[in-house]
Parts: structure tokens; sequence; C-alpha cells
């Protein structure tokens, strides 16, 4: 009878423990490989499961940031002494003969000052009229006035200076120091403004440089500007330069060292990459052939890869990495991540198991001390 009382009372433990085990949910970091490939071919919101390859790789690569156009790049800095609309200008004229028209009482000159270049590129100056300024450099109107005063006063000698004015201006804006700033000598180029305006403090790597001229615009990383001269291209009054940091993130999930939402930190980011910046997979947890980035993909790039929805634009998209493997390794390697992605690493089948036995038996001894207690 002892022996069918300690039976009676182990299966009575099991029971209890088992009660308990089923009676919570186990914590997990997010869900298993297959539950992944069960819920993307749910009929009502299906997600194709794709998985990485270097056609993949190919067709998801995303393109380069446009740059800037020819237009851009074969604009020629403009002269230091070239006349903008806007500048403004002062004349000193000296004369060399009594009763002259511009005679002044110091001595045969005459000053005029802040001569302001209107919109249609003229200034006017007594007794020449109004006179086209803007397209001219200091020397070529100096001999134009000169021209025009010679009508009325023999061998004028004309002196003319020029300070930069509204017209031949560039407005930078963003991350540096913002403002208005004429194209000077040392600003003719872009690189030049930028020091101009007090320098960029943000990382070059994840800092972009826009420019707009009228209708156009181009855009390039800073680093790549350091580094190519072509890019350092000449600008012209109007131009607009913002100056912004790299927006972009993605969001970590499961069985990685954090689960968080991560800026980029470069230019270009792999999902070996974006892997490493949360701490890798859980040695724990982590299912290696479970990887999965979640994307909303473009039609074309859906088309691509055969898996289009006519309906839906952009599509929901699953790539599946397996890191088993030195190929795996090398592909994650080479996929690129974009803004807004989710890395999802599934847990390991083996994990979740430890975790009900490790429930269970902690249940069991949680049991067990409930029948001592009531011995």
């Amino acid at each position: 009878m002892a022996r069918l009382g300690r039976i009676f009372r182990l299966w009575v433990l099991c029971g209890v423990a088992f009660g308990l085990v089923g009676a919570c949910a186990l914590p997990r970091s997010g869900p298993t490989r297959s539950e992944i490939i069960t819920g993307a071919a749910d009929p009502a919101s299906p997600s194709p499961i794709v998985a990485v390859d270097a056609q993949v790789i190919a067709a998801t690569a995303e393109a380069p940031l446009p740059g800037f156009g020819m237009s851009f790049r074969n604009a020629l800095p403009l002269s230091p002494d070239l006349i903008s609309p806007g500048d403004i200008l002062s004349l000193r004229v000296y004369e060399n003969v009594r009763d002259a028209p511009l005679l002044s009482e110091d001595g045969g000159q005459s000053t005029i000052q802040d001569l302001v270049v209107d919109g249609d590129g003229y200034i006017f100056v007594p007794y020449a009229g109004p006179v086209r300024a803007a397209g001219f450099t200091i020397e070529g109107l100096r001999v134009e006035i000169a021209d025009l005063l010679s009508l009325q006063t023999p061998s004028p000698q004309v002196i003319v200076n020029r300070a930069a004015g509204d017209g031949a201006t560039v407005s930078v804006s963003g991350n540096i120091g913002a403002g208005i700033f004429p194209i000077e000598r040392p600003t003719r180029t872009l690189i030049g403004m930028l020091a101009r305006a007090g320098g960029v403090q943000s990382d070059p790597g994840i800092t972009l440089v826009r420019v707009t001229r009228g209708r156009e615009s181009g855009q390039v990383w800073l680093s790549d500007l350091y580094e190519d001269p072509g890019l350092d291209i000449a600008l012209r009054p109007g131009d607009r330069i913002m100056v912004e940091e790299d927006s972009r993130a993605f969001i970590a999930l499961g069985a990685t060292g954090q689960q968080t939402r991560v800026a980029f930190d470069s230019a270009e980011m792999t999902a070996l990459d974006a892997l490493s910046r949360v701490g890798g997979l859980s040695p724990d947890l982590a299912d290696p052939t479970g990887i999965f980035i979640l994307r909303r993909e473009r039609a074309e790039t859906a088309r691509a890869l055969g898996v289009a929805d006519p309906v839906r634009d952009p599509q929901p998209l699953i790539y599946q990495l397996d890191m088993t493997s030195p190929q795996g390794v090398f592909l994650a390697g080479s996929f690129g991540v974009r803004d807004g992605d989710v890395i999802l690493v599934t847990e390991a089948p083996y994990a979740q198991w430890r975790k009900v036995t490790s429930a269970f038996f902690g249940a069991v001894g949680t049991a067990a001390q409930i029948e001592q207690l009531g011995n």
C-alpha cells in the first residue's frame, strides 16, 4: 500500500507540474522559423518568402544616390569679379578738365556709392544713363562706363568696386551654420562654401549634401564629396544647399543581442552589418537558418523576383537568410538593408524545448515542496 501511495503521489505531482506549465505562457523572444513560414502563406495576407541568393542580391540592390548631373558638373567656377543682379557697386571718376560734368570739390574726382544692380542687370550712372552691369567683370564695366562718359568729358578715369549683394549669394541650411553667403573667390565651389558656413560637424559617412538649382537637384554623401574632386561643383547665385544627417533606420527583433530601432551609421549597410550592430545572434536562442528581413518592396523589384502581386504596391516580402554555411554568411554580407526594414531572428526549436523542460522540472520541484508542506 505504501508503494501504491508513492506512485499515486508521483502522478499527482506530475499532473500538478504539467498543469503549472500549461497554465502559463512561456516567454519567447519571437516566433520560430516554422511559424514565420506558416504565417507568410496565410491566404488572407500572403507575404512571399524569398531565399536570398546572388540573383536576389542583384535584383534588390539599392540604386546609388543620383549625385550631381552634368549641368552641375560642367558649370565652370564663376569669376570672382563677375557682376550679378543684386550686387552693390561704387564708382570713382577722375576728370582732368575744368568745369567737368562730374567734378566735385575733392580735387577732380567724383564718387558714387551704393549702386545696386537691379533685377534686369542695370545700374544708373549720371551722364551715362542706364548701364548694363550684370555679366560684366569689374574691368569690363570700368571700360564700358569710361567709354560712355567720354562723350561728356575727355579721357575720364574710372574705378569700379564691387561688394557681393543679394544676387551673388547662396543659402545654406541644415546641420551647419545656416545663413545667406556671398559667392566670393574662396567660396566659388561647394566645399569652400561649406567651410565658409562653419563646416559640417556630423560624421561625413552619414551626412548628405543636397544642392538645388532652379528645378534641378543633386545630392551626395559628404564623404564622397571630400574624396572625389569632381563632386566639388561650382556654385551659382541662388543655389540652395541643405546639409542633413542620414535619417534611415532598421528594427531588430527576436533572438538578437538587442531588440531595438537602430540608426544607420554608414552610407551602405548589409544584413551582416546590421546584425553586428545589435550584438549578433543570441547564442542561447537564435536559429541561424531562420533570419528574416521583412520589407515593403517596390512592385518592379517584386516582378523581377517573380513574386509580384498585381494588387499591392509596395508589396510585403520576406527575405530569408541561412547562416549555417560560409556561403550564407557571404550572402548576408552582401544583402543590403534599407530604411524601415525589420530584421527578425527566430528562436531555435530546442530553445523552446529547453524552456518547457526547465519550467516542468521547476514545477515538479514546486509540487514536491507542496507535498512536504502537506506532510
